[in-house]
């Protein structure tokens, strides 16, 4: 087991399987063949509480921390100056965020409908922020930083009443944080009045990446390999536990991006990972992770062109019934149960997502966002 090294300049298959998979569950979840028909593991929590769903964006944010801690070490060690990071660091934010605005205007560019939160604008904000704080912090000062920024989200969410309603409250539409929204959010929100990207939520989303970074010093680390995978799932596990505790108060909420939702989604994304790199690295068992690679290597690439090509699946010009409408009338009318049919639905256009990052994957074309 000893001959596995985790040092920046070796790729971890496990972390690139995970971040593929983690990129085709999102792409599951967000296109079903009916919103009518859901599995319910396969829908968000309507608001306090968990489901599978829910853990796959926390996920993919403490992807970007481990992948930050791993490659920007490793372009240190080749003798790139902090000052050659930044312009790169700052590029890549901003780029990313702007795809995330142009895809809120597709299919109708309606430029006084944009939409300036979203995950992508999130995921560029989370790589920025933490990006620098890595490249100018130590492992404490990342910890430290982490600790303080959830605590302080917690006694603002629950000491502060949301003005014009006159008390606290941690209810849909009602809290801090969507009072904050509707007062500062440009745009068009989500919700209506409030957003589940929105301004306040975004400061311990930023925590969700530093655990990544956490992570990531971990893996960089000189302990042996098996203890890493050990301490990656024993940390895990004790995120997860004093999360579900710190829940009994600050309620597990993905639109809050509560702070008991951070330690809980960040503890299982441990848990994974370091289960993950024992079997892949370790023990090199890689069966089943080459389509988790293949969606990983080109991954937000991919999450854009299955937005972009869900136009095609959802929606027809001139009032034409669309592919999906087709898909669950036909199905149901022979007696497959509505929900499995919608749930085909998606598993096709993860597919068809698939043969699209499989083709780039084999031209080694690999789109940086």
């Amino acid at each position: 087991m000893n001959n596995v090294q985790s040092h920046a300049g070796t790729r971890l298959t496990s972390l690139d399987a995970m971040r593929g998979f983690t990129i085709a569950a999102m792409i599951l979840v967000n296109y079903p063949g009916s919103w009518q028909h859901i599995y319910q593991p396969l829908e968000h929590a309507e608001w306090h509480g968990l489901t599978p769903t829910d853990l796959i964006f926390p996920f993919f944010l403490f992807i970007v921390g481990v992948s930050i801690a791993l490659s920007y070490t490793k372009l240190l060690e080749k003798g790139n100056s902090r000052k050659e990071l930044y312009k790169k660091i700052v590029f890549r934010a901003l780029k990313i965020f702007a795809v995330g605005i142009i895809l809120s205007l597709i299919p109708n560019f309606d430029f006084m409908n944009i939409r300036f939160a979203g995950v992508l604008q999130r995921i560029s904000i989370v790589f920025l922020v933490c990006s620098f704080i890595f490249l100018n912090t130590s492992f404490k000062t990342q910890a430290w930083l982490g600790a303080v920024t959830l605590i302080l989200y917690w006694l603002v969410m629950t000491l502060i009443p949301t003005p014009g309603v006159g008390y606290v409250s941690l209810e849909k539409g009602v809290n801090l944080a969507a009072w904050i929204d509707s007062m500062l959010l440009p745009g068009r929100m989500w919700q209506g009045t409030w957003d589940p990207e929105g301004i306040l939520s975004t400061f311990p989303s930023i925590v969700t990446g530093i655990t990544g970074l956490l992570a990531g010093h971990l893996l960089l680390s000189k302990r042996t390999p098996y203890d890493k995978s050990i301490l990656l799932m024993i940390l895990g596990f004790a995120a997860v536990t004093l999360g579900y505790v710190w829940g009994l108060t600050f309620p597990v909420n993905k639109n809050l991006w509560s702070s008991s939702f951070v330690l809980v989604t960040s503890g299982l994304a441990s848990l994974l990972l370091g289960a993950l790199y024992y079997i892949v690295d370790i023990r090199h068992y890689t069966t089943g992770t080459k389509p988790g690679i293949i969606f990983g290597a080109n991954a937000i690439a991919i999450y854009v062109i299955s937005d972009v090509i869900s136009i095609i699946f959802y929606s027809l010009p001139f009032g034409a019934a669309s592919l999906n409408v087709h898909f669950m009338t036909g199905l149901t009318a022979i007696g497959v149960a509505p929900k499995l049919v919608s749930m085909l639905y998606a598993i096709i256009f993860v597919c068809i997502n698939f043969s699209i990052a499989y083709v780039l994957y084999k031209k080694k074309i690999f789109i940086r966002l």
